[in-house]
């Protein structure tokens, strides 16, 4: 397939055009400065896209996104909505209005969509819940509904907690896990729905390639764990102590709101489509993936 691939210099997008180039498909990355040789040039913020590059897709892949982390000032909240609901609503509205329209549209959102449930099992059935990314999550999924109501297959990714040890949380955790400084956050009893991203590299081609799947899929091991269970597994696989909690107040004081939504509350997310649809998780445990990924480098 011809695939356009928005974020592709993003965590997951850097790794996920190789791994579709590796399975024979054509890959073309949007980027926002004078393209090269496979991308196409696009500028949401000016609603400008080449049109003709989306015309000759058979899907796309839409990852591009402002990082959800830091403090939420009002400035990084509009920064986050407008990266995430506008720019998707664009993308979604310029597919619908082409005269070749790609089959299928793999959109991201996050699992922040279902807000602080406990220790309540989460699907795709469960409605989204309450707070700043339960209602970003909510927009940013319904931007993409133009696309869908043109006839595109349409499936809205929710992405739990991406490991790999080249980005993301888990290499910002390592240093301190390997100076023996690693522990819980908080009391470390929130959910910590995860995938690793050998997992989700393979789920999102599964996702562009089935032609059966659509709607919400939760992009997450069907193994989620507490935060302190992953702080206790990650430590036995690095052999150091991880006994030394983060107290609720340090992370407040740096991320302020955003501690509380994304790093002291949880969603034990449970990915069922994914699984009804056949996908088979190479890591649905942590330990392996973990082990996996310290020992590849992935």
């Amino acid at each position: 397939m011809r695939i356009v691939l928005s974020g592709a210099s993003g965590l997951v997008g850097s790794a996920l055009a190789p791994f579709l180039a590796a399975r024979g498909h054509e890959v073309v990355r949007l980027v926002r400065r004078p393209p090269a040789a496979g991308e196409a040039r696009w500028d949401p913020a000016a609603r400008e896209i080449d049109r003709a590059a989306l015309e000759r897709a058979d899907a796309v892949v839409h990852l591009s996104g402002e990082n959800i982390l830091g403090r939420w000032t009002a400035a990084k909240r509009a920064a986050i909505r407008s990266s995430r609901v506008d720019t998707t609503r664009f993308l979604a509205e310029t597919i619908a209005g082409l005269a070749r329209r790609p089959a299928t549209l793999v959109a991201a959102s996050a699992i922040g969509y279902y807000g602080d449930r406990g220790d309540e099992p989460v699907t795709e059935d469960t409605p989204h819940g309450t707070g700043f990314l339960a209602e970003l999550c909510r927009d940013w999924e319904a931007a993409s509904e133009p696309a869908r109501e043109a006839g595109v297959r349409v499936v809205r990714a929710r992405i739990g907690l991406v490991l790999t040890s080249s980005g993301g949380s888990l290499e910002r955790l390592l240093p301190f896990f390997r100076w023996g400084l690693g522990g819980p956050i908080g009391r470390g009893r929130q959910w910590w729905s995860w995938i690793a991203v050998d997992d989700l590299l393979r789920l999102v081609a599964f996702a562009v390639e089935r032609d059966g799947l659509g709607g919400p899929v939760n992009v997450t091991s069907p193994e989620p764990v507490r935060n302190a269970e992953f702080a206790r597994v990650l430590g036995r696989v690095l052999h150091r102590p991880a006994v030394l909690p983060v107290p609720p107040v340090a992370l407040r004081v740096l991320y302020g709101e955003a501690a509380d939504e994304v790093l002291l509350t949880g969603q034990r997310v449970l990915p069922a489509r994914a699984l009804q649809a056949g996908f088979g998780f190479t890591f649905a445990a942590l330990e392996p993936a973990l082990r996996h990924l310290l020992r590849s480098g992935a």
